[in-house]
C-alpha cells in the first residue's frame, strides 16, 4: 500500500510521462513533508515549464513563482495578476495571505 503522498507523486510522474499539456494540482503538496514539497515544486517548474499548470493551494508559498495568480472566494474572482503585482498591493487579499503564511 502506498501513502497518499506517494500516490500523488505517482500521479505527477504519470502526467509527465504522458506529456499532458495541462496539469491540475489540487492541494498536491498537502500530504507530503516540506523537503519533498520543495523537490516537487522544482520538478514541476522544470519538467512542466512548457505546459499549463493550474495549482489550487492553501499554502501560499507554493504559488509565489507562478506566472499568474487568481484569488477566488465563493466562485468569484477577487484578484488576478502576477504574484509580484499582487504582493505590491498592501491592502490586497493575496498580500494578506502571504503575510499570514509567514
Amino acid at each position: 500500500n502506498f501513502s497518499v503522498g506517494q500516490r500523488q507523486l505517482f500521479c505527477l510522474a504519470r502526467a509527465f510521462v504522458r506529456k499532458s499539456s495541462i496539469l491540475i494540482m489540487d492541494e498536491a503538496t498537502a500530504s507530503i513533508d516540506m523537503a519533498t514539497e520543495n523537490i516537487l515544486q522544482k520538478v514541476v517548474m522544470t519538467a512542466f515549464a512548457d505546459r499549463t499548470v493550474v495549482t489550487i493551494a492553501h499554502r501560499v508559498h507554493t504559488i509565489l513563482t507562478a506566472d499568474l495568480v487568481i484569488v477566488m472566494k465563493r466562485g468569484n474572482i477577487l484578484e488576478y495578476d502576477t504574484p509580484e503585482s499582487l504582493l505590491a498591493r498592501e491592502d490586497g487579499v493575496f498580500a494578506s495571505f502571504v503575510r499570514a503564511d509567514m
